[in-house]
């Protein structure tokens, strides 16, 4: 995809440089931009909707991040990471501009979700193609774990920020503003960022660009999807209903769930980078499941702001788990040319995931409400956890008896063909490539 490397493919062992770094920072600032509207909730209760109306908000504009994602996908292929990382830098900042002047629960914000999604989806995606397509293959899992590590950091300052921010303003109408003025601020020092990182980048356009739903039949994932989908599940719970919980139960904010989760998460990031190729990718995703299923089942019993430290390290591990070796797994179906679609498809699932669980979640707290249940949002986090199991066992049932390549002696980088996926993990169907 790439005509020159800008980490440097020849030299393998320099893969940590300044352009690493400055992308580091970026991805940073996106996660803490995003971290900064965790409240959203808050703001559709103060508009006068419910719990329900949260989820359908949600799900609408995860919608819509998907349908964008077939046209991202062909875009990153087409043109690059620089022109689709700004552009989605720039929907992002008019998004937040549209939140911080909603006055009632309407179409307007529905279509301000669509564009918040798109634009995260668009900034996330870019950032990773950009990391893994210059990197040696077989450190792919490892430097998208540690480059992923940025967005635990970005997640403590957004959390913590947004819940000061919230607590030290009375006024309710300039609390939201306020969140989403700053979150719109970091994403223009992500729109700088990327102009900067990129500004070298010669990309070469692949010969044939097809339709991203006939790649996705010719280079299907596999039950690797029904993983990304639960980290959409997992997401949907911490980052929409977690704040609601927090404020029913009186627990006083998320700030330390998210030091937790995040402080986790990145020692465990950071610690395991080389797990991949000692114990396989195949483990550290069960792993992750069940650190995700345990932390949510935790979360059902947590009454007090403390009893939250225990979920946030469980969940902040399975998340160190999951993320990079879902990423890995899945994108590397897909041969190098359109590793911008694959990682668009991958990174598409965990939305599919908010978008299916968003409304399902909602209701399941709403209905145990309207039931009588003093606490409804135990059955919430039950149902996630069980998500996680089901997903964990359809994943191993798929999986058994298939080697991991990355386990094996490392491929030349510079040997890898255009055309090169891991077959032993992918379901490659014999579908004609075409210009559509």
């Amino acid at each position: 995809m790439a005509s020159s490397s800008v980490l440097g493919s020849s030299d393998t062992d320099n893969v940590y440089n300044r352009v690493f770094w400055l992308s580091y920072i970026a991805n940073l600032a996106m996660v803490a931009a995003n971290s900064l509207t965790f409240h959203f909730a808050e703001l559709v209760k103060f508009l006068g909707g419910t719990e329900e109306t949260v989820g359908w908000i949600v799900s609408v504009g995860t919608i819509g991040a998907i349908a964008a994602r077939l046209i991202l996908g062909q875009m990153l292929d087409r043109y690059g990471t620089r022109l689709v990382w700004a552009g989605s830098a720039l929907l992002f900042v008019a998004a937040c501009t549209s939140f911080m002047f909603c006055r009632e629960i309407s179409w307007i914000i529905f279509l301000t979700r669509i564009g918040f999604a798109t634009g995260i989806a668009g900034m996330a995606t870019s950032s990773i193609v950009h990391i893994q397509l210059e990197v040696p293959w077989h450190r792919r899992t490892e430097v998208i774990g540690n480059f992923g590590s940025s967005g635990f950091i970005g997640m403590v300052l957004g959390s913590v920020a947004g819940d000061i921010l919230y607590a030290s303003i009375t006024d309710m109408s300039s609390r939201f503003r306020a969140l989403f003025c700053l979150a719109g601020l970091c994403a223009v020092i992500v729109l700088v960022l990327a102009i900067a990182v990129t500004h070298q980048h010669k990309h070469e356009k692949p010969h044939v660009t097809p339709n991203p739903l006939l790649l996705i039949r010719r280079y299907w994932p596999g039950m690797i999807v029904l993983v990304g989908m639960m980290i959409g599940v997992s997401l949907t719970v911490i980052t929409v209903f977690l704040t609601r919980m927090s404020s029913e139960r009186g627990l006083g904010g998320i700030g330390l769930f998210f030091f937790g989760y995040c402080g986790s998460a990145f020692i465990f990031r950071v610690s395991s980078s080389t797990w991949s190729q000692r114990f396989g990718r195949r483990w550290l995703v069960l792993m992750g499941l069940a650190g995700h299923a345990l932390g949510h089942i935790i979360l059902a019993h947590s009454t007090r702001q403390w009893h939250l430290i225990f979920p946030a390290i469980t969940s902040g591990f399975g998340h160190a788990m999951l993320f990079p070796s879902v990423v890995s797994i899945g994108s590397g179906c897909f041969p190098k040319q359109y590793r911008g679609s694959g990682t668009t498809v991958v990174l598409g699932f965990t939305e599919i995931g908010m978008v299916v669980s968003s409304p399902v979640l909602g209701w399941i707290i709403d209905h145990f409400r309207r039931s009588g249940w003093a606490d409804p949002f135990a059955p919430m986090f039950y149902a996630s956890a069980g998500w996680a199991v089901f997903a964990g066992i359809a994943y191993w049932w798929s999986s058994r008896g298939k080697p991991d390549e990355e386990q094996q002696q490392p491929r030349s980088y510079e040997g890898e063909s255009l055309s090169g996926v891991e077959p032993d993990v992918c379901i490659t169907n014999q579908i004609e490539i075409t210009n559509t």
